[in-house]
């Protein structure tokens, strides 16, 4: 991946993303801060929900970010509403789609065009609790150790390859409430992590395959917390 060059042939060392999201925006704010102060070097094309009521909106807003929302509702099935988004984020040009608490399924409609390029956080240790409800899930395990991982997305749900995780240590005294805030808090450091290897080139998708600087990366970087 090489840096993009603008219309007067300059070299534009940042990296055109968009965000999707359907909640408050926590992921989303992270990554945005950590894209102003500059340690991240990424420029945020558009911050788009699928729903025109979400929190994250205004939050997005707030930061002088643009923002759009595409509602499902109108749209015959899932299919037709993932083409129509994808016609929107491609309207953005980005180089890297980032879904941070975006709550959809999506189809082929929506991930082959931008195969390779959409990256996701999940609250669980992949391929440990796929969907919903992961915190509840891992305490009625009796879990001793969660955490949370970011990984590319395919036509999988949360199957995509895993590319760096961290874990969070489950207390006796542990409510879903405390260790979905314990995880929230390792989650806004290491997804601007894995955006940051993207956008300098370090981390790609080849085939079913990520590779990191330029190695097969045959298991997750694990960070401990």
């Amino acid at each position: 991946m090489t840096p993009s060059t603008s219309g007067n042939g300059t070299s534009e060392s940042r990296l055109p993303v968009v965000i999707l999201i359907s909640g408050r925006g926590s992921n989303m704010q992270a990554i945005a801060q950590r894209a102003a102060s500059g340690e991240l070097p990424i420029e945020i094309r558009a911050v788009i929900s699928d729903r025109p009521e979400a929190a994250g909106l205004a939050l997005a807003a707030s930061l002088g970010l643009p923002t759009a929302a595409l509602s499902p509702k109108g749209f015959a099935d899932r299919p037709a509403y993932d083409t129509a988004l994808a016609a929107l984020v491609k309207s953005h040009a980005p180089r890297l789609v980032v879904l941070a608490g975006f709550m959809r399924i999506l189809t082929p409609n929506f991930i082959g065009p931008f195969a390779g390029r959409i990256l996701n956080i999940h609250p669980s240790l992949l391929p440990k609790y796929r969907g919903l409800h992961t915190h509840r899930r891992a305490l009625e395990a009796g879990d001793t150790v969660h955490g949370v991982s970011v990984h590319f997305v395919t036509e999988e749900l949360d199957g995509g390859p895993v590319i760096i995780q961290t874990t969070v240590p489950v207390l006796a005294s542990d409510t879903e409430a405390t260790l979905s805030a314990r995880v929230q808090r390792q989650e806004h450091s290491i997804y601007p992590q894995a955006i940051d290897w993207f956008a300098r080139g370090r981390l790609e998708l080849k085939g079913e395959q990520p590779w990191l600087d330029g190695q097969a990366l045959r298991t997750p970087v694990v960070i401990a917390s």
